[in-house]
């Protein structure tokens, strides 16, 4: 992979260029939230309702393999208090192209890890 830089309204953004696609680091967005907390703010952002009913449409779009029925039911439980699933459990149960995306981009050894 190589990573190339934008400007996005004077903040920069790390983009890595893949094979077939590119992936936007969500660190450096949240970066420009709170540098020192990061990793809640890219957690909130993944359990917000909003942010889930996104990961949806787009795997509508995208994934073959989407799987309708469990994602409604993981839908309605975003953003509630009572969620039972722990955050990676989740993740993998939606086994999703976004998500893929999303691990990769932490994966990555020239991206800042999550703390």
């Amino acid at each position: 992979m190589k990573n190339k830089k934008i400007d996005v309204h004077g903040k920069t953004i790390t983009v890595l260029s893949g094979e077939k696609e590119d992936y936007i680091s969500l660190t450096d967005i949240a970066r420009h939230k709170d540098e020192l907390h990061t990793d809640d703010i890219v957690k909130n952002w993944l359990r917000n309702r909003n942010t889930i009913e996104l990961l949806g449409f787009w795997e509508q779009l995208h994934n073959p393999d989407f799987k309708p029925v469990e994602f409604d039911g993981f839908r309605k439980q975003a953003g509630l208090i009572h969620q039972n699933l722990a955050q990676s459990d989740r993740l993998t149960q939606l086994n999703k192209i976004a998500i893929t995306q999303m691990k990769s981009l932490v994966q990555n050894s020239n991206i800042k890890k999550l703390r």
